[in-house]
């Protein structure tokens, strides 16, 4: 009877271990505000190659303004959907590292994990991808050897030991800890509306890299209040509901649309809505910040 029953639960065996394994494609992904300076991010790779030399290991970005967890939750959203369902996604702003703020995994309806501290920083995936569950992380097991005495590095010896060892199938989703309520820490921040003519938004990030400044407002919501390329519209930008500037400007398909020097508006590569000065910086010119606490009011003033 033995015998007869071996094939059948090696059997079992092998499919749960397949299940495992494919539940996961072996990609991590690391974001932090650690910068490239110092030895931190290559740390957490080595930890993670320690796990699993297969791994395939990508950055996000290490250039997240230091203990900007907003920025944190945005730059996740921006990026976690171009890769392959099963890619495991390291979050390391922590600025309560050491305290009670839980240590977690997020399981997206979209097939992917977040590892990441529970502080804010999954407000915006959480939201948009929706939560399919949510683990604690048991650090009883999932924590780097001897890293015990250490308080101010989870990064490296719980976030990124845990998700080599999810993304390699060493371990299952289910055995990262115990399974918490399908709810994170939120941010709070403007969603976008459209409200008595005008279309209310927030700031979430600035394009750093030339200035321009990126709203939460897609284009399906100016499609709403009639708004083409050509019309001229009229924004109001706030910062805890003190206006810091507003202006008029065309809502343009390309930057070349409007003489150098000039003001437009556009959509972003994430088809939202977004401001510019041609080959210029409108951050900087206006002294305009982005963050949770920053929002736009926009309104149609002139159709072409």
């Amino acid at each position: 009877m033995k015998l007869k029953l071996l094939p059948l639960v090696l059997l079992l065996f092998i499919l749960s271990v397949c299940r495992t394994a494919s539940a996961q494609n072996k990609i991590v992904v690391f974001q932090s505000d650690f910068g490239l300076k110092d030895g931190a991010v290559s740390a957490m790779k080595g930890v993670a190659m320690g796990v699993s030399t297969d791994l395939k290991l990508y950055d996000l970005s290490h250039e997240i303004p230091a203990y900007n967890i907003w920025e944190a939750s945005y730059r996740l959203l921006q990026t976690v959907t171009y890769y392959p369902k099963g890619t495991v996604f390291v979050s390391v702003v922590d600025p309560g590292v050491g305290t009670e703020r839980k240590s977690v995994v997020l399981k997206t309806k979209s097939g992917h994990y977040i590892v990441s501290p529970d502080n804010g920083t999954l407000t915006l995936v959480a939201e948009s991808l929706g939560i399919e569950a949510v683990r604690e992380i048991d650090e009883a097991v999932n924590r780097r050897k001897d890293s015990g005495k250490s308080y101010t590095f989870h990064g490296r010896d719980v976030y990124a030991f845990t998700a080599a060892r999810l993304a390699a199938g060493v371990i299952s989703f289910e055995q990262v800890g115990k399974q918490l309520p399908n709810q994170v820490v939120l941010i709070s921040y403007q969603k976008a509306l459209l409200e008595s003519g005008k279309i209310k938004g927030n700031i979430p990030v600035l394009d750093v890299q030339y200035g321009n400044i990126w709203t939460n407002i897609g284009a399906e919501l100016l499609g709403q209040l009639g708004i083409k390329y050509g019309d001229l519209i009229h924004i109001a930008v706030y910062h805890l509901d003190k206006k810091v500037y507003e202006g008029t400007m065309p809502y343009s398909a390309t930057f070349g649309a409007v003489d150098q020097g000039k003001p437009l508006a556009y959509l972003n590569s994430l088809l939202e809505l977004s401001f510019a000065i041609n080959r210029g910086n409108f951050a900087a010119e206006h002294r305009i910040e982005s963050g949770n606490e920053w929002t736009v009011e926009v309104k149609l003033i002139e159709k072409r």
